[in-house]
């Protein structure tokens, strides 16, 4: 039996296929490295941002639809506003889409992530309003004190409106007559941005976690709670780590690398019990959104290690400006963010999944170590030459092409795993009617799960990478 398509699904499916097409220009811009002819009808100059756009696109398409479908369920009552809901899905496909012509005609005129002309903003900020509202009208209605997870959404959607606003503040004469000022808020305006995003994929994280094991205390433990102020804490502060290049206020240095450091802490307790999570993740989880979780628990260990280093002003000095930098961002990005977001795809559509399905996970995660691993290899090496030679950079980019044209060539093999999993979880979320559509109100009894089937050993570490 086919499901009724619900404003929620309408945003995962429509992440997923900006995905697989984000996917395809990046595939298309990593060749342009390697071969610079290399498809001339979409030039780098257009490939790079239909690439991010899209990227972006499917993180937070696919995060907030899963906040309109977890949200009734947790709260116990219908979503405020379905009519509200479709009509932020509509405004969002159809900005998207001027957009994506607006890149292929080469009209331009934004900055980093948002290279598009800025009045498309517009539409963008008055349709994540009605986000906001339709979500405090509902999550007001929740019985007792909110779960961790309420609390990272409701932050995550009020700080992407504040940090986007102020990603356009390069509009006004004031701060694009200071070149110190401009760049100090436009990257204080794109690290709060990610920060506002991680809060949104975390918080379905640690949903996913509760619905599938029925262990309410997952998002009510003090840890959860902690690792939240810890995130909202980066959100505010952390983003500094990116600008020790700009001559900006000491304090702002100071205070950025302190509060970087306190993710030590959690990588320790990662490190402690690293043992327990491997064995959980090799016997104790069968289904598909289990191995994403699992999936995300790696990239988290692997991701959050590379931030912390370049975290330490003398290390960053060789990686700023670096592929060093890009690594960071995909494995947050693709490594963390998409796993968690695939774990709440497939939960949401959870069927008995095909073999090409599982290969997919395979593939993708084997294909993204191999891309993650080219792009730090490369920085490694460039950094090196840059900071300690006076080589030309045509000398040193000559030296960073072997891991360039691997880096291309594991693209392939990403799209390949992305292909194949997005045609899976299309299938399942066009032909699922599982346990989670719940009763007339959406809910489900988290309490009538046995304690035994419960997953302990994910709950925590899958949200520890709070940048």
């Amino acid at each position: 039996m086919r499901s009724e398509l619900t404003p929620a699904k309408g945003f995962v499916i429509s992440g997923l296929l900006s995905l697989l097409c984000g996917a395809l220009f990046g595939v298309i811009g990593s060749w342009q490295h390697v071969l610079p002819n290399f498809v001339d009808a979409i030039p780098f100059v257009k490939s790079r941002p239909l690439h991010v756009s899209l990227v972006i696109a499917w993180i937070f398409l696919t995060a907030v639809g899963g906040v309109y479908h977890y949200l009734p369920k947790i709260v116990g009552v219908p979503l405020h506003s379905t009519r509200l809901a479709w009509l932020h899905l509509a405004v969002f496909i159809g900005t998207g889409f001027a957009v994506i012509a607006s890149y292929f005609l080469g009209r331009f005129g934004g900055r980093e992530y948002w290279e598009f002309p800025p009045a498309l903003g517009i539409p963008i900020a008055l349709s994540w309003s009605l986000l906001i509202y339709n979500f405090f009208r509902t999550a007001n209605k929740h019985k007792g004190p909110w779960p961790a997870y309420l609390w990272m959404w409701a932050t995550g959607v009020v700080f992407f409106l504040i940090t986007y606003a102020e990603a356009n503040l390069y509009l006004f004469p004031h701060f694009t007559s200071n070149m110190v000022r401009e760049l100090t808020v436009q990257w204080k305006a794109y690290g709060a941005l990610t920060g506002s995003w991680n809060l949104l994929v975390y918080g379905t994280a640690m949903v996913v976690m509760e619905r599938s094991t029925g262990n309410t205390a997952i998002a009510r433990s003090k840890l959860a709670y902690l690792l939240f102020g810890l995130g909202f804490t980066n959100l505010l502060f952390g983003w500094a780590h990116h600008i020790y290049p700009v001559p900006s206020a000491l304090w702002i240095r100071i205070l950025a690398y302190a509060i970087s450091m306190t993710e030590w802490i959690i990588l320790a307790r990662m490190i402690h019990q690293w043992r327990a999570t491997m064995e959980d993740g090799k016997n104790g989880s069968s289904t598909l959104f289990g191995r994403f979780l699992f999936a995300s628990e790696v990239w988290v260990f692997l991701n959050l290690g590379v931030a912390l280093l370049i975290s330490i002003p003398a290390i960053n000095l060789f990686a700023h400006g670096t592929h060093v930098i890009v690594a960071h961002a995909m494995g947050s990005t693709i490594g963390i963010n998409t796993t968690i977001l695939f774990a709440s795809v497939f939960f949401i559509g959870e069927r008995a999944h095909s073999g090409p399905t599982r290969a997919g996970f395979w593939i993708f995660n084997g294909s993204l170590l191999a891309f993650w691993l080219c792009l730090l290899g490369a920085g490694i090496v460039k950094g090196w030459f840059t900071v300690m030679t006076d080589l030309p950079f045509q000398k040193i980019t000559e030296k960073i092409w072997p891991f360039i044209a691997g880096f291309a060539v594991s693209g392939i093999g990403l799209f390949t795993g992305l292909s194949l999993l997005v045609w899976g979880a299309l299938k399942v979320l066009l032909a699922s009617n599982n346990k989670e559509e719940g009763d007339a109100h959406g809910t489900v009894e988290l309490d009538a799960i046995p304690v035994e089937n419960r997953c302990p050993s994910m709950p925590e570490k899958v949200m520890q990478h709070q940048r």
